[in-house]
């Protein structure tokens, strides 16, 4: 009886340590935050030359490992379809800022397939791929949802353009009212639903509507702006990207307080790139905007928002990831539809069905463990289908006037000329012709996912 007791009770121990260990080993994928910034220029951040401090980026950047060659559409919807869905915008027939529904009801979205690893999920920000409730965040695989149904809001008001669409601020879809600045009220609720995870793993979508247009930031913040930047307007810019940079620094701190910092992968990046365009925009409700253009800045890029030269495409990025990216930088091209086959290969997300990806998973190259030579192509397409560009290593080539009986083909060497000063189109016609096959080939399965009219 002894010899049965003791059976039982090494058997009892071994369970539990088999079911600790089982525990141990689910817990052990990582939490993700994913912050993006909106119309955050290349050269905005103070560690690519900034005039605005950004102290808690500049750390994010310095501890992790920074993306240096990282794509994404010209203009928001298409970047956020990029990364929900893994796939270039341009297959869901989505190239410039829409509130229409981007993606069809059957789309497995990143939320969608992480919630079916058992994630819970979250997006507190801007959503801007449909601006109905009925076509808002929950509806594609979000637990929890809050903030911009539709795009870049007013700074205190939260209204989007005037229209039907103006009323945008929301929890889970509900149409709601609040007091507080966009960029305070975006970080509490991602705060308090961090503060409130238990043992699940979780993904945490952050995207910021700062720094669009309008600009109103907190006496606080522009009195904070260094005195030798000079102008209103300047000095407001540089408040929304300074006041940006301390929501970043909280939503870090929040993963400190809760223990979970050393698990979780903090990806930050933008939509797009800058732009310099008027601040007061009309088309939004009067609040008082001040006037003036925004100041922001990608140098030493060629070209801004909207456009496919590397001023509107080529992002600040940062991934921090402890003791798991190695800190430093990672000059590979790189696009916003990595991070959803990165995420679910991550979570051990198994696919039932082929979701014709066009990113790839870079989880070994983020760790280090991969030098891959092999280039792999970047395909951007531009709103209204005006432009399209293709990235293969260090040659780039851009066609203007895209779907046009005659376009024009510009093509560059971004290896030796990043500014894009010299079009060597005349001067490199074999590689022309090859990057046009390769250009071809990318846009074969454009718009095989759009939504259907009446598919509801």
């Amino acid at each position: 009886m002894r010899n049965a007791r003791l059976f039982f009770s090494l058997l009892s121990a071994f369970a539990v340590t088999a079911l600790t260990t089982t525990s141990f080993a689910a817990d052990a994928r990582p939490n993700i935050i994913f912050i993006i910034a909106d119309d955050l220029g290349w050269a905005d951040v103070a560690f690519h030359g900034g005039n605005a401090p950004t102290p808690n980026l500049d750390q994010l950047a310095r501890e992790g490992l920074e993306l240096t060659r990282h794509y994404v559409a010209p203009v928001c919807s298409p970047t956020r379809t990029g990364l929900m869905t893994g796939r270039c915008w341009s297959r869901f027939n989505v190239t410039t800022p829409q509130n229409e529904r981007a993606l069809p009801w059957d789309t497995m979205t990143l939320p969608k397939a992480l919630k079916s690893a058992g994630y819970d999920t979250c997006i507190t920000g801007k959503w801007h791929l449909g601006s109905k409730p009925e076509w808002g965040p929950n509806h594609f695989g979000f637990d929890h949802s809050y903030g911009s149904l539709a795009g870049g809001v007013g700074p205190w008001d939260h209204s989007y353009k005037k229209g039907p669409f103006s009323p945008t601020w929301h929890r889970n879809e509900k149409l709601m009212e609040e007091k507080g600045h966009v960029t305070d009220l975006i970080t509490e609720e991602a705060v308090r639903w961090l503060e409130a995870r238990g043992e699940k793993p979780f993904f945490l979508y952050v995207p910021f509507t700062a720094v669009h247009l309008p600009i109103k930031e907190p006496d606080e913040y522009v009195q904070r702006v260094p005195a030798s930047i000079q102008g209103d307007m300047r000095r407001q810019y540089a408040a929304c990207v300074m006041h940006l940079d301390s929501a970043v620094g909280r939503l870090v701190g929040a993963l400190e307080k809760t223990g979970k910092r050393s698990n979780t992968i903090v990806v930050f990046t933008s939509d797009n790139g800058g732009i310099t365009v008027e601040n007061n925009d009309t088309n939004y409700p009067d609040d008082d905007y001040p006037a003036g253009r925004l100041a922001g800045s990608n140098v030493p890029l060629r070209g801004e928002k909207g456009q496919v030269y590397e001023g509107g495409i080529h992002v600040p990025a940062i991934v921090n990831w402890p003791g798991k990216a190695k800190p430093g930088k990672l000059d590979v091209p790189l696009q916003i539809t990595d991070w959803m086959p990165t995420f679910c290969g991550l979570a051990e997300y198994k696919p039932s069905r082929d979701l014709k990806w066009d990113g790839r998973n870079m989880a070994s190259l983020l760790k280090g463990e991969v030098n891959s030579s092999a280039p792999c192509p970047v395909y951007t397409v531009a709103p209204g289908w005006r432009a399209r560009a293709l990235h293969f290593g260090d040659w780039k080539l851009i066609e203007l006037g895209a779907g046009k009986n005659a376009p024009k083909y510009e093509l560059y060497n971004l290896g030796q000329d990043l500014s894009e000063t010299t079009d060597l189109a005349d001067k490199e016609p074999a590689r022309l012709a090859d990057l046009q096959q390769h250009l071809k080939r990318m846009a074969a399965n454009d718009k095989d996912s759009v939504v259907v009219e009446g598919n509801n």
